[in-house]
């Protein structure tokens, strides 16, 4: 049987780029090497394993025993920079390696509440980000696949090699300006008027407006629907009367209780319940960023 031991870490390196570049030519480029050298590589990498690590099409895509070789290289990777970096004497700290965390967020999370924890993480540690912008229902995936080392997301279910840390939850609240409502929806929310009114989704991945409809209606509608994928403008698009859509609660507060903004269906929401995933890593970084993104959850989370 093939011990850890026994894979070439030049080879486990050469599979993780080539996949997160697409191409062996990109590979080959990033690594000073030719392609061929690429592909000699992955397929003794293949051989020492005994199965097919990648599927060689344009971009390049790891099999599921690629995927986990990916993500033992990203590790490897991300342990060998903490341990750099803890060994750079004092004096020399200033010029010492940064550890670089990439990490899946949705774009709600990123608005209110994640980068607080960013900001307390890089407060403690010498430590960089690189974010993934994703739906809650897909980070893992991105987790799955090694892309990233955490991720928040609505999926309890711990992804291979990972922990899971209960976040809270995120309130959602249909809402519109009530001009809107007097116009699309006068004689109350509809199916015929949830049909014909106007909508505003996050992008096609967001399905949290189908979700609240099929959840009042019970049926399954198709409204014209305008695509915002920025928090910022779709919350702006939802107060100046373009459409209606599920807004973070604590990010209207103020206009509901000044009723510049209404309920479609008062008292009725939908509850999104978060987590966070991350490598099982004896990781010093990882160990304070989750921490770090505990906390913030805490002060803005339904826990």
């Amino acid at each position: 049987m093939t011990t850890l031991s026994q894979i070439d870490p030049v080879a486990l390196r050469t599979l993780a780029v080539a996949v997160q570049l697409g191409t062996f030519e990109a590979a080959a480029k990033e690594l000073r090497v030719t392609p061929s050298a690429i592909s000699q590589r992955i397929k003794a990498l293949e051989k020492r394993v005994g199965r097919v690590l990648v599927h060689r099409v344009k971009p390049l895509e790891a099999t599921e025993a690629g995927h986990v070789l990916v993500r033992l290289a990203l590790q490897t990777e991300a342990l060998e920079r903490e341990a750099v970096a803890e060994l750079v004497a004092e004096e020399d700290a200033e010029d010492g390696p940064w550890p670089a965390v990439p990490i899946a967020v949705n774009a709600d999370a990123m608005y209110s509440w994640f980068t607080d924890a960013l900001v307390e993480a890089s407060a403690r540690r010498r430590v960089t980000f690189e974010i993934f912008r994703d739906d809650q229902t897909r980070t893992t995936e991105r987790l799955r696949r090694g892309e990233v080392m955490a991720a928040v997301t609505s999926d309890p279910h711990p992804v291979p090699g990972c922990a899971v840390h209960r976040l809270g939850t995120m309130r959602y609240r249909a809402l519109a300006r009530p001009d809107w409502m007097e116009r699309w929806m006068p004689e109350g929310p509809t199916a015929a008027a949830f049909e014909r009114a106007p909508m505003i989704a996050f992008d096609r991945d967001d399905t949290l407006q189908h979700a609240f409809m099929r959840k009042v209606t019970r049926r399954h509608l198709t409204p014209p629907t305008t695509f915002l994928p920025s928090v910022h403008t779709f919350d702006a698009a939802v107060r100046r009367g373009m459409g209606w859509g599920m807004v973070v609660e604590s990010h209207a507060r103020e206009e509901v209780a000044s009723g510049e903004l209404v309920e479609l269906v008062p008292g009725r929401h939908m509850d999104v319940p978060l987590y966070w995933q991350r490598w099982k890593l004896a990781s010093p970084v990882m160990a304070d960023l989750t921490a770090a993104v505990v906390d913030a959850a805490e002060e803005w989370l339904a826990v």
